[in-house]
Parts: structure tokens; C-alpha cells; sequence
């Protein structure tokens, strides 16, 4: 990979910073309802609470004893359709500050939510670990999990494609603060932890026993179709130098009350991260 850059070259920008508020209205995708959960999740967020409960059994472990007990915790969820999808981003990544509105991950713009579809300048679907890295598409699963799905712009999302993550590369048009080589894509400062702890998630929550690939990160790029999404060493400084903020915070709290009913466990235990890789 060509011109590699360090995270820490450039000084980490507050997410607010890069939202820009945008108007105007375009056709809607269908609208769904997501699956009903068989029994209501706890509103409980605070981590004493979750660590009295949802991750009671995985306290005290490391390693391969904490990933497994991990997996066995998120791995019960109410699983969306794909077409689900486009509502439940509506609400998990609402903007705060225009109820109207999502945040799009890489951009940081805000955009309006009936602006969602295939068109350009319209916002879609985004799989942070690319659907073709262990070939499980939009199937109802990985596919579908939203804790990996998040809205993006229809342009930047196909500049993004299936490419690994890692530091480096050339500007993103439309897309300040993010930078894409051949074979790389380096998010924006603000979302870098985001990122890393969404693969993370996924890397636990489907480890082959489910019918779809065991996905695992690992230190490389150009991994194509495998079930591997790299680079490892890159995505855990990033989970280190942007913690999880608040935003991303209600967003794991709202996939866990209103739609999933499960947790990236590590926006709330960000330490796990190196307890496990």
C-alpha cells in the first residue's frame, strides 16, 4: 500500500464538526416494521446494570474464554430483513440535532431520511465489514446486523466498496478526512473507533456456527472473499485513540431496546478489545 499515514498525523476532529445540514426531499424506499422481539430488552445502558445482567458471564475472563462466552451473550437477537434495515437506521442513527435527518457515517453529513434509495446523493446501506468478505450478501444475519449497517452516501459507499481498512491513501472526494488506495479505506478521525468496533462486534457475534462464515480480522488487506477484514493492529489503535462517544453509545442502546436486542459489547467494555486480540 502507497503512502501510508499515521492516525495520530492528523488531530482527531469532533464528529460535530463535520455535519452539515442538508434540505430537500427525494422518494423513499418502502418502509417496514421490524420483527416484533419475543420479550422486551431492559432499559438498562448503564454499565453496572449490564455488567449485573446482560454480561454477568463474561466478567473476569480474557482471551478465547472471554470471546466465547461473548458470543454465546449477543449472539440471541431479533434478526431484520434487509428491507427492515432502512427504518431501523432511521432511528439508530438519527441526528440529534434534526430529528428529521441521519448521520452518514463517513461524510458526517446530515441528510434527510426520506432521502434514502440507489440514486446519486441519495443514502443507502453501508456494510462496514463488506458483504463479499465471507459471501454472505444481504442474507437476513450478518447481511442484515445493524450494529455493522450504517447509512452512507450512495458515491462514497462505492469508493469504500469491499475494501480492508487502513491508514493511508489519497482524499475522498465528497467525503472530507477519509483517504482510499487500491486496496485500503481510512475513515474519518471522528468515526475511526466506530469502525474498528464494528468489525470487532461482527468478528464475536458470527463465529460459523450459524450457517454463515466465521469472521475473523486479521493483519492484512486484499483479503477479498475470505472471511477476514483487515488490518487488526490498525483497527485496534483506532478503537484506543477514539473511544466510544455518545452518539454511538445510543446508537447500541437503541439497536438493544427497539430492534435487535443485543450489544456491541465493545462500546461498552472498550478494555475487551485488548483482552481479546
Amino acid at each position: 500500500m502507497s503512502g501510508r499515514r499515521r492516525f495520530y498525523a492528523r488531530p482527531l476532529l469532533a464528529t460535530a464538526a463535520s455535519i452539515v445540514v442538508l434540505t430537500g426531499v427525494a422518494s423513499a424506499a418502502p418502509a417496514a416494521t421490524p420483527a416484533a422481539s419475543p420479550a422486551a430488552a431492559p432499559a438498562a445502558s448503564t454499565a453496572a446494570a449490564l455488567d449485573d445482567t446482560y454480561y454477568k458471564d463474561a466478567l473476569g475472563k480474557t482471551g478465547t474464554a472471554l470471546k466465547s462466552s461473548l458470543h454465546t451473550i449477543i449472539k440471541n437477537q431479533t434478526k431484520l430483513s434487509y428491507s427492515q434495515v432502512w427504518d431501523a437506521l432511521k432511528a439508530t442513527d438519527e441526528d440529534p440535532a434534526n430529528s428529521s435527518n441521519v448521520i452518514l457515517l463517513y461524510t458526517g453529513r446530515s441528510q434527510a431520511k426520506s432521502q434514502n434509495g440507489g440514486a446519486v446523493g441519495d443514502w443507502n446501506r453501508e456494510h462496514v465489514w463488506a458483504k463479499s468478505h465471507g459471501d454472505f450478501g444481504t442474507s437476513t444475519g450478518p447481511g442484515t446486523d445493524i450494529h455493522h449497517l450504517r447509512p452512507e452516501d450512495v458515491q462514497v459507499n462505492s469508493i469504500r466498496g469491499n475494501k480492508d481498512f487502513d491508514n493511508g491513501g489519497s482524499a475522498v472526494s465528497g467525503a472530507p478526512g477519509n483517504f482510499t488506495d487500491s486496496d485500503s479505506f481510512e475513515p474519518r478521525d471522528a468515526v475511526k473507533g466506530d469502525v474498528a468496533r464494528m468489525i470487532l462486534y461482527m468478528a464475536v457475534r458470527y463465529e460459523g456456527d450459524d450457517a454463515f462464515a466465521d469472521l475473523e480480522p486479521n493483519d492484512k488487506v486484499s483479503n477479498g472473499s475470505a472471511p477476514n477484514i483487515g488490518r487488526l493492529s490498525v483497527l485496534k489503535q483506532w478503537s484506543q485513540q477514539d473511544p466510544p462517544d455518545a452518539f454511538e453509545k445510543k446508537r447500541n442502546d437503541v439497536i438493544y431496546q427497539d430492534f435487535q436486542h443485543n450489544r456491541n459489547p465493545f462500546i461498552d467494555h472498550p478494555e475487551w478489545v485488548g483482552a481479546i486480540w
